[in-house]
Formats: structure tokens, C-alpha cells, sequence
């Protein structure tokens, strides 16, 4: 059983609503998120990585950072860039991006369900990034940006929000600079918030899809502000993380592709008789972006390759079955000796949404090779958690990305 409440949220004035909004904190390095602010004052960046508003040798882990997050949203909720519901509610979040449509319910989900399992993970977090998050969350007294959440679709679910979203005019319609359209409803009726939270109770299973450092941050934020407050009665706001939940059939990921930056010691002829051994290689004409399971582009001195892994390498298991995790095991680790990606510096990862081109030039300037993946499904995520497994690192990359700074999720 689901525990998905709705809330009272801050939100942006409408008028300002298009600058506001933000792309993922994490999708920029510092540099690029400096540019972004300095060419937009009220983007909610600034909040979420407020070391952006500094000099550029400040420590953007002090606490002079958070409180100046804290300060920047205080401000923010003071002067009508924000405006406070009266009660809470629940959101329709439609986003549009080359023509396809993904719609999910902005709500609050239980710590609760995190913890025992009900919202189901597919990552590993590292300490570091979570310790971040978890003193923005808690100096900021909120939740800023949502968690990508996935459920298996239920038709239930779907035809109260299409129904909204047909009848009721949206709250926000905005495109933002990267040509993703944003809209949002209100669902404030009594009987729509019911039905909604009676049908989210009855699933098993809710599973994240992006996110899993943010969401274990807010959850052991909840769970510090608990001990903080051992009188608590599980209905207080910090019992609860700010979420989108999506149906599973209208969420799309890309590729997470790959570059490896030198040979280890050995060379790109050996390298090509390697894996021909492993399987199927031939030389291609064009950029190579794989269009069936056990497939990869290969891209080595200006010249693309398809690589199929023969079947005998090819298994069930949720995660072993992973291209990504035929890659590792039979490729990366043996061969170039990367035997940890998560720690490694010898290679990169990189998002599908850039393209075959960022591959080639990639290679052109501080890489030997790089590797075109063909997408994990949902239906690989889902299986992969329900069996409490964990996907090698860099395994899915979504879009579009849910902006941050649309919804706020007050604790107090």
C-alpha cells in the first residue's frame, strides 16, 4: 500500500513561472551553472547551487552556502516570485518534448514507504552527494526539487487525470529555452483527491526512476528531524518527500553511453581483434546508434563499428543481462581494466540526449574510444528492482527532466 498525500505547496507566479524554473541541480558542473545564473537572476538555480551568487573560489559546502539558500528562498516566498495554497492539493505535471507527451501527479510520498520497501530503488547513492542534499533540505526547511518516480499504469488513474486536464484550465503553459513544453493543473476538488489517493493505496510497488540521492536525503532528513521531535505522529511534513509519479508507459530513456580515455597499456588493433572474439563486428559508414538489445557503436579513429555480443554471452538475470553490464563484464573490466566505474577516472559517461556527434568529439579531444549503448527499458528498471537488485552506475538517462523550483514542499 502507497501512501501518496497531497500537499500545500509554494509555487510560482505565473507571470514568472518560465524564468523560475530550473533544470536538475546535478545536470551542470559549476562553471555552467554560474552562466545560467548570471544570465537569469531568478532562476531557481541560484538556490539550489547557491554558490553560483559567490565569488568563484567560495566553498560551496559551507554553511555560509546553505544559509544563503535559505535566504535567497525566504526572499523569494517574501516578495510574490512565490504564492502559498491555502490547501493541499495535488498537481497534473505534463511535460512535451519533440512531440511526445509524459504526465504525471506532483504529491508527497511517505518516508515510510522508502524505508520498508513500497518505493523500490535500482541505484546505489554515494555519501558525498547525499550530505549535500540533506543540508540543503534541512537548512532550507524544504523540498525543492521533485523525485522521478514510476508505477505501473493503471487505467483507474489515468482517466481522472485526463479528465482534468480536458475540463480545467492548466495553472502553467510555458516552453523553456530548450524547447520542452511544461503545463500544470490544480486537482483541489475533495472527490478528485479521494479518488486519486485511494487508487495510489492500492499499488505494492512504486519504483524511482531519477533521483535516488535526493530521495535519500529528504528521507534521512525526515528521519533526523524524528529523532529531532521523538513526540512526532507520522502527519507532519517531514514525513513526507516531494514526488512526481509517472505511468510506465509514457516514460521514455535514452541511452547512457560511454567514453574510455586511453588504451591501458594496450592498443586499437588488439582492442578490435578482442572483441571480434566476443562477438559480431563490422565496419559501418555512419554513426552507429544500436536499435536492438546486444548491440553497440563503436567509435575509434573516425570510424564507426556495430558490435553484437554473440549469445552465449547473453543471460537472464536482471542485471547481468543489462547491456551496460555486458559491456563492463566483458569489455571495460577485462580489457581496459576498469574494474569499478564508479570510482574510475579513465571513464566518462554521456547522456544520450547529446548525441552521436558529443561521441566523435569526445574522441577527437580527451578520448580513445568511445561506446554507443542501446537503451535500458523501464521494463529492465522494474525488474531489476523487484528482485532488491542494483544497476551498474550510469545505467539510464531520462527526458525531458522535471524542472525544479515549480513546487516547494515546506517541512514546517
Amino acid at each position: 500500500m502507497a501512501v501518496i498525500r497531497p500537499f500545500a505547496a509554494y509555487r510560482p507566479d505565473p507571470e514568472v513561472v518560465s524564468e523560475v524554473a530550473a533544470l536538475p541541480y546535478d545536470v551542470y558542473n559549476r562553471k555552467e551553472a554560474k552562466v545560467v545564473v548570471e544570465a537569469n537572476p531568478k532562476t531557481f538555480l541560484r538556490i539550489d547551487r547557491p554558490e553560483t551568487v559567490h565569488p568563484d573560489d567560495f566553498d560551496m559546502y559551507s554553511d555560509e552556502a546553505y544559509a544563503t539558500a535559505r535566504r535567497m528562498l525566504d526572499e523569494a516566498m517574501e516578495d510574490g516570485t512565490y504564492v502559498a495554497e491555502e490547501a493541499p492539493a495535488y498537481y497534473i505535471y505534463e511535460l512535451v518534448m519533440d512531440g511526445r507527451s509524459q504526465t504525471g501527479l506532483v504529491a508527497c510520498a511517505s518516508i515510510d514507504d522508502y524505508v520498508n520497501e513500497v518505493i523500490k530503488k535500482h541505484e546505489n547513492t554515494r555519501e558525498e552527494k547525499e550530505q549535500d542534499r540533506i543540508r540543503h533540505i534541512d537548512t532550507c526547511d524544504a523540498q525543492t526539487g521533485p523525485i522521478f518516480l514510476a508505477y505501473r499504469e493503471q487505467e483507474e488513474i489515468s482517466v481522472i487525470i485526463r479528465c482534468i486536464q480536458q475540463e480545467d484550465e492548466p495553472l502553467y503553459d510555458f516552453t523553456a529555452e530548450d524547447g520542452v513544453t511544461h503545463r500544470v493543473w490544480i486537482v483541489d476538488d475533495p472527490a478528485d483527491i479521494e479518488a486519486l489517493k485511494k487508487e495510489f493505496a492500492a499499488l505494492d510497488q512504486i519504483y524511482i526512476a531519477d533521483g535516488h540521492h535526493r530521495a535519500a536525503s529528504a528521507v534521512k532528513v525526515g528521519l533526523k528531524r524524528r529523532a529531532e521531535h521523538p513526540d512526532y505522529n507520522g502527519t507532519e511534513e517531514f514525513n513526507f518527500f516531494l514526488s512526481v509519479l509517472f505511468p510506465d508507459s509514457e516514460l521514455a530513456i535514452l541511452p547512457y553511453n560511454r567514453v574510455v580515455k586511453d588504451w591501458n597499456g594496450k592498443s586499437e588493433e588488439d582492442f578490435l581483434g578482442f572483441l571480434a572474439g566476443l562477438g559480431t563486428l563490422e565496419k559501418k559508414d555512419a554513426p552507429v546508434q544500436p536499435e536492438e538489445k546486444g548491440t553497440v557503436g563503436v567509435y575509434v579513429k573516425d570510424q564507426w563499428y556495430s558490435f553484437t555480443f554473440a549469445d552465449s554471452y547473453r543471460n537472464d538475470d536482471p542485471v547481468e543481462g543489462l547491456d551496460v553490464s555486458l559491456l563492463q563484464n566483458h569489455v571495460l573490466a577485462p580489457y581496459f581494466g576498469i574494474d569499478d566505474p564508479r570510482t574510475s577516472d579513465r571513464i566518462d559517461f554521456v547522456g544520450g540526449i547529446r548525441g552521436l556527434k558529443e561521441l566523435e568529439r569526445r574522441v577527437s579531444e580527451d578520448a580513445v574510444i568511445a561506446f554507443s549503448m542501446y537503451p535500458t527499458s523501464i521494463g529492465e528498471l522494474f525488474s531489476v528492482a523487484d528482485a532488491g537488485l542494483l544497476m551498474p552506475p550510469k545505467s539510464t538517462w531520462f527526458e525531458p527532466k522535471l524542472r525544479s523550483g515549480i513546487f516547494i514542499h515546506k517541512l514546517s
